[in-house]
């Protein structure tokens, strides 16, 4: 708008110029005033020029200043909202580590807790273990010492060792299952009893029993002697005390040595008959007095040079010559051993306390 002004004033300026008035001649004070008055406008102009403009300026620092003014007043809002925010997060992640920490402390009481369950239950799974434990160890301890007892009793009443050597391998089977280290020593001494037994060689009943009834089996089968051999032979014992007593006399149409054979025959079946029975008995000495008794019959009345003959005497001998009962360890260490470890392991155990009596309290 003051632009515009400049410029007529600009144009306005030569057209005076260019068509000056034709007045008169006037004095040269009056062209001085007009100067002035120009001069005066052209200030004028120049101080309204200067005026808006310094308006113009004012209003756009005005405006800048709003503008200015307005964009800090939006960034503190943002501000305030985003310090509003960062404070609902941060109450929001305080409520949640509060909430955290109420569940730590939960979860460690539980912890704690379930370690205490935990060792009360170790506690009494160990004490279950402990009584089962306790409670089979008792039964193989009464089964070993009945098998070691079981074993002397039988080797001093019958001389079975092998009966005795068995109860023996039970006893240490039974005390293998025992949980308890401190038998061991019970089991090597019961090893080296059964060693000592087993370096006895006893003589085994059921072969030497076979034995003897193959014999006495073929004594019907054995050949007699030649009748001269047969009549001049000499009586057995048996025979010569019968016949203090008895006379025997042949009947007519028999043969005269035949009645002989049977009663020899009979005789040494007799005799292996005992030879058994004192197998039985483990009886040393009547054993030996039978098998001699029968190996005698059977020479006398048998012909030695025959084979069933021969293979039953080097049978009768061999049996003879095999030991019925050598000489037997002394056994009952082991056993012994054994009670004594029961009877300290019952003084160091404690004593269980005794029930209560269920009307004591009433």
């Amino acid at each position: 708008m003051g632009e515009q002004q400049d410029s007529e004033v600009t144009e306005a300026r030569p057209l005076v110029e260019r068509n000056p008035p034709e007045a008169p001649a006037a004095p040269r004070p009056r062209s001085g005033a007009a100067i002035a008055t120009l001069l005066a406008l052209a200030a004028l102009i120049l101080a309204g020029f200067g005026v808006w403009r310094v308006v113009m300026l004012e209003r756009g620092a005005g405006d800048a200043a709003s503008a200015l003014r307005e964009d800090v007043d939006r960034r503190l809002a943002d501000a305030e909202r985003t310090a509003e925010q960062r404070k609902r997060d941060i109450d929001t992640m305080r409520s949640r580590l509060a909430d955290t920490d109420t569940v730590n402390k939960g979860v460690r009481e539980e912890l704690l807790a379930l370690g205490e369950r935990s060792r009360h239950l170790e506690d009494a799974v160990a004490n279950l273990a402990e009584q089962r434990l306790t409670g089979r160890d008792a039964l193989a301890l009464n089964e070993a010492e009945f098998l070691l007892q079981l074993a002397d009793e039988r080797l001093s009443l019958f001389h079975d060792a092998d009966a005795a050597l068995g109860a023996y391998r039970l006893a240490d089977s039974a005390l293998a299952a025992a949980e308890d280290p401190v038998f061991a020593g019970v089991r090597q001494t019961i090893s080296a009893e059964m060693q000592a037994l087993a370096a006895a060689k006893p003589l085994e009943s059921n072969a030497a029993i076979a034995a003897l009834e193959r014999i006495r089996t073929n004594l019907a089968t054995l050949p007699a002697k030649a009748a001269a051999t047969t009549a001049n032979a000499t009586p057995s014992r048996f025979e010569a005390l019968l016949q203090q007593f008895v006379r025997v006399s042949h009947e007519e149409g028999a043969a005269p040595g035949s009645r002989d054979l049977e009663l020899a025959r009979s005789l040494a079946s007799i005799d292996l008959r005992a030879a058994q029975a004192a197998l039985l008995a483990r009886d040393p000495s009547a054993y030996t007095a039978a098998l001699s008794r029968a190996r005698t019959s059977i020479a006398a009345s048998f012909d030695p040079a025959a084979q069933p003959v021969k293979e039953s005497l080097a049978e009768i001998d061999r049996l003879a010559a095999a030991p019925l009962a050598p000489a037997l360890p002394e056994l009952g260490t082991a056993l012994r051993e054994l009670r004594n470890l029961r009877a300290t392991r019952a003084l160091t155990q404690p004593r269980a306390a005794a029930p209560a009596p269920s009307g004591a309290g009433s």
